[in-house]
């Protein structure tokens, strides 16, 4: 049955979006985006997009290397627990621990922030988080999208998306081809889940009974949302000082696929790893997941970092050095196996010591 329009008229309020909130949400986030700025940057937030200059930022012949993600569903638990000060940091992560594999230093992020309902404050907060992350990667958060639109999503959800640009001379770029028989893998230790593998640990903590304001089993004194919302790795600037020293034959970001998914992405043909089970640390969080939910341990290591959130491969002669390198800027780092020749009919990556009291 029709409806007759308001007498003073239809406003875009009454359809669910409000004008004013999202102004006054650019006014908040200027300030936040001005923090991240860097060299190149040659305009704030405001205009139609954002222009940055390659000279200006110290690059001779450039190439731009892109990468776009997003948080997935670690974002349900932010929602429904009311902690949002962590995932613009897992946002940048996602996207510039992907441009640094390549070679590239990542210059600048752009944004997406899709919501049913504008909350100013909670939404200032997540973009807080993303400027956050870009100052851990040295990027400029120069642009970005906030969009109300009620009737796509419910009550208090939201989503994100990130973009992000960076650039690395012609030639310098990682693209594993240098990846020879003896070299040693090296593996930067993660923090916890990071981003990917939360529609499982949902579905475990589901089996358990648990809720997000819950004491975490895998870290006593401590909250379900509190741990689990730990934000991802920012490997970028490490990663860059290993390049610098020389001697990176290539690097593979532990994300969705896990270790034997995403180090053959950077295997020349012909190649495989061995990687030792027993020679990183296991964050607790992924022996609970396992023995809770009955992940059997190949599966676990397909949807899980299991502690590694980011591999180097290098010369076993610069191991040591490089090693120096990323634990001078803050990495936890082990040798935890060798590139060796792929044999017939095996698999690109085998992980010694599953069979042993490993994660489960």
């Amino acid at each position: 049955m029709s409806q007759k329009p308001p007498a003073n008229g239809l406003r875009y309020r009454d359809a669910g979006v409000d004008i004013d909130a999202g102004n006054d949400l650019v006014d908040a986030i200027k300030p936040l985006a001005g923090s991240t700025k860097r060299s190149g940057v040659m305009s704030g937030l405001g205009g139609f997009g954002g222009f940055f200059d390659l000279r200006g930022a110290g690059y001779q012949d450039p190439i731009l290397v892109a990468a776009n993600d997003g948080v997935g569903t670690k974002l349900k638990i932010a929602i429904d627990s009311g902690i949002h000060n962590g995932v613009g940091i897992d946002l940048v992560a996602m996207c510039a621990n992907d441009l640094v594999v390549q070679g590239a230093e990542p210059l600048f992020f752009l944004d997406y922030l899709a919501t049913g309902s504008l909350d100013v404050d909670e939404a200032t907060a997540v973009i807080a988080s993303i400027a956050d992350g870009c100052l851990q990667a040295g990027c400029a958060l120069i642009g970005g999208e906030t969009a109300e639109m009620p009737g796509m999503y419910s009550g208090k959800d939201y989503d994100l998306a990130g973009f992000c640009v960076g650039a690395v001379e012609r030639g310098q770029e990682l693209t594993g081809e240098d990846v020879a028989i003896g070299d040693v893998v090296l593996g930067l230790s993660s923090n916890g889940v990071h981003s990917n593998g939360f529609s499982l640990v949902r579905r475990v903590l589901d089996l358990a009974g648990l809720d997000y304001n819950s004491d975490a089993p895998f870290n006593p004194g401590h909250t379900i949302a509190e741990t689990l919302l730990a934000p991802t790795r920012i490997y970028v600037k490490s990663c860059l000082a290993a390049i610098e020293a020389g001697g990176v034959h290539a690097f593979a970001h532990i994300t969705g696929g896990g270790l034997v998914e995403n180090i053959p992405r950077v295997l020349p043909e012909g190649m495989a790893v061995t990687l030792n089970a027993g020679s990183w640390p296991v964050p607790p969080v992924f022996p609970w997941l396992s023995k809770t939910g009955g992940v059997p341990r190949d599966e676990m290591v397909r949807a899980f970092n299991c502690g590694i959130g980011m591999v180097a491969l290098v010369p076993a002669d610069r191991a040591d050095s490089i090693m120096q390198v990323l634990m001078g800027h803050g990495e936890t780092v082990q040798i935890i196996g060798n590139v060796v020749p792929l044999e017939q009919d095996a698999a690109p990556v085998a992980i010694e010591g599953m069979d042993g009291p490993w994660i489960d």
